[in-house]
């Protein structure tokens, strides 16, 4: 393995990654529900056609299934999971004891986010944590695997075997801009970084081009956000509504002007998937489908990527 990744993680994902294989991961927002096969008809159809699934994490500031359970379902049914958590709704203990608990059931890859403000959820009235941090906690998880050791210095009988990631947000880069909070995290012990949606060719190459100047893209594998894109209108809402998201007009444009946007916003998806395997520094892709997970399959058969196609 490349420097970027720990001896002790050996994940199918760091290990794609490691051999240089462009990755595809998924994303999968567990149901409100009891019932293991509401989160199975998700995940399996993304078995043996994506290298891993992320499990969300609260996502929008609403309850779901829990996360750690979520991940240890799909990981028995055969698909691997990226085990998202926030820092939004732990304290340093809750977050420690899950780690540990999702550890034993098999589960390697986590990936550490801030979370959505809980004002923006179905329970606005809830009150958010934040103990740590998201760099804080990516050195915890750090030194839990290489360590062994929790914050107060106490020993982990087994300590768990992690893959850490986090969320990273492409932007066109000013000529004196550089990548300081990214290479922060990756000075805390982040080894794979998802972006979020980035619809835009051009500025995803400059962005990386800046990335691979300083040196990032050979500390930390950068995995591009993107996705199908249901209709012109629902990518205008996109881009006015979700922080950071970048869609051109001109991909807005093209899909008021096809005869089914739907159909058009998945081809725009491989087109750009397609692109993005072409530059140097892209590791892989991370395909979020909200309400479109049904589509991913052809997808990625189209664009040629994944276990599949290797």
């Amino acid at each position: 393995m490349d420097g970027t990744q720990s001896k002790s993680a050996d994940s199918n994902l760091a290990q794609a990654l490691s051999a240089g294989h462009f990755v595809v991961t998924a994303e999968i927002t567990p149901p409100l529900s009891s019932n293991p096969d509401d989160l199975l008809e998700k995940a399996l159809p993304l078995r043996g056609i994506v290298d891993a699934a992320n499990i969300t994490d609260g996502a929008g500031a609403r309850a779901h299934m829990s996360n750690v359970v979520a991940a240890a379902l799909i990981n028995q049914a055969g698909v691997e999971p990226v085990l998202q958590f926030t820092c939004r709704d732990r304290n340093r203990i809750a977050l420690q004891s899950d780690i540990v608990g999702a550890a034993a059931f098999g589960v390697k890859n986590i990936m550490i986010l801030g979370g959505d403000d809980p004002k923006q959820g179905d329970q606005p009235d809830a009150k958010p944590v934040f103990d740590l941090d998201t760099g804080a906690f990516m050195a915890m998880a750090k030194v839990m695997r290489d360590e062994g050791k929790i914050m107060s210095g106490r020993d982990i009988a087994s300590p768990p075997n992690l893959f850490i990631g986090g969320a990273d947000m492409p932007i066109d880069p000013k000529p004196d801009w550089a990548p300081t909070r990214l290479l922060e995290k990756v000075d805390a012990g982040a080894q794979f970084m998802q972006t979020q949606f980035c619809f835009d060719v051009d500025i995803v190459r400059r962005y990386i081009d800046r990335l691979n100047e300083h040196g990032a893209t050979d500390r930390v594998k950068m995995i591009m956000g993107i996705g199908p894109l249901r209709s012109a209108k629902s990518a205008r809402w996109m881009r006015d509504n979700l922080y950071g998201v970048i869609i051109p007009d001109a991909l807005i444009e093209r899909l008021e002007n096809a005869d089914d946007e739907q159909a058009e916003g998945c081809k725009i998806c491989v087109d750009l998937i397609q692109q993005f395997s072409e530059i140097k520094g892209i590791a892989g892709v991370h395909v979020m489908a909200i309400r479109q997970e049904q589509y991913i399959p052809e997808i990625l058969a189209q664009a040629g990527v994944g276990p599949k196609h290797r």
